[in-house]
């Protein structure tokens, strides 16, 4: 018994990993980050777990779209990434299923806050600051101003040099209305947002678009967070960032396990190792991420912008991320400022 014991151990271990990862199932990943970190968080989970991952990627705005669409038979099993607010709204819609991982104690305040908030629906995952990026070289050779605050933004010099992206799909721009409105009231934000629209000239469907324009000199400014600004500096690009001096809001990327997930145990099993500092650590470098991330024991990485030196507000979750709120705000958008000509 006990050499037929050694041989079948012998046996799996010789096994091709392919063959083990059918062995311990597989898991549906959709993620909301951008690609270049979606894969490194699905290849080191299959790493660690030989569990075979097929990864979805979309937008925030766009992947709430499919959850709903899918609600009578999910396909997805965990999704990872993306602003806060669409994975609020999925978990008040009753989209996703609430979960207690032995390491939320792990976390920093504002992920367990999150979970708290949510009733274990979501949890953060990493958190990044919204500002503005512009490209050094544009704004040099157009005698444009580095921009420092929201105000600086209406500057009638800036006209057709912004980017943002279309908050219908993106979670970044959702966020930028909604930290106008905790800032300067509804009224305000929203003439403000009208004033700036001269200003834009293109509302791209990713939240990373318009710091990916700015990199490649396709337009001198974007409001985006300061993460994927640093990252495009730190990869050679000649681009600059800035967090307003009048406050700014904040994102927390987070993560919900799918309501009727076909592979819930796996589902639970990610959400457990994704949670982790080593595997935050490990996934954060080889995407070359910037982000701060969630769990305590995670160093900030050199070039990162930090969180407790910005002058960030009060960003209320609960309200904001709640389905109905969401929809009234950009319903107010599509009327009063995307419909606006340019």
């Amino acid at each position: 018994m006990i050499r037929k014991a050694i041989l079948a151990a012998t046996l799996m271990l010789a096994l091709p990993a392919a063959a083990r990862a059918q062995g311990a199932g597989s898991l549906n990943l959709y993620c909301s980050a951008t690609l270049e970190w979606c894969q490194p968080i699905a290849r080191g989970f299959e790493r660690e777990t030989g569990i075979r991952v097929s990864l979805t990627q979309k937008s925030t705005g766009e992947m709430l779209a499919q959850l709903r669409a899918e609600a009578r038979n999910p396909r997805g099993d965990v999704w990872w990434g993306g602003t806060g607010d669409p994975h609020v709204a999925a978990g008040e819609e009753g989209l996703t299923e609430p979960h207690e991982s032995p390491r939320i104690s792990e976390l920093h305040d504002w992920a367990q806050a999150q979970w708290r908030q949510t009733r274990g629906r979501t949890v953060g995952v990493y958190a990044s600051v919204l500002g503005f990026g512009f490209n050094t070289e544009l704004v040099a050779r157009r005698d444009l101003p580095a921009p420092r605050c929201w105000a600086d933004l209406l500057n009638p010099a800036y006209k057709g040099e912004l980017q943002m992206a279309n908050p219908n799909s993106s979670g970044t721009a959702y966020i930028v209305i909604a930290t106008l409105v905790q800032m300067m009231g509804e009224e305000p934000a929203f003439e403000y947002l009208k004033k700036l629209h001269g200003s834009i000239n293109a509302y791209p469907r990713s939240g990373t678009a318009p710091i990916t324009a700015v990199a490649r000199g396709e337009t001198a400014l974007s409001i985006s967070f300061v993460h994927n600004a640093a990252e495009e500096a730190q990869a050679g690009f000649p681009v600059g960032h800035a967090v307003p001096c009048e406050g700014t809001g904040y994102e927390i990327g987070s993560m919900s396990i799918i309501k009727g997930a076909r592979n819930a145990g796996n589902a639970r099993r990610f959400y457990h190792w994704a949670l982790g500092a080593e595997a935050q650590i490990t996934a954060s470098r080889e995407a070359k991420k910037l982000q701060t991330m969630s769990n305590k024991g995670v160093p900030l990485t050199d070039g990162a912008p930090n969180m407790a030196t910005a002058r960030i507000i009060d960003y209320d979750n609960a309200r904001f991320g709640a389905s109905v709120e969401r929809r009234r705000l950009l319903a107010r958008w599509d009327k009063e400022v995307g419909a606006l000509p340019r």
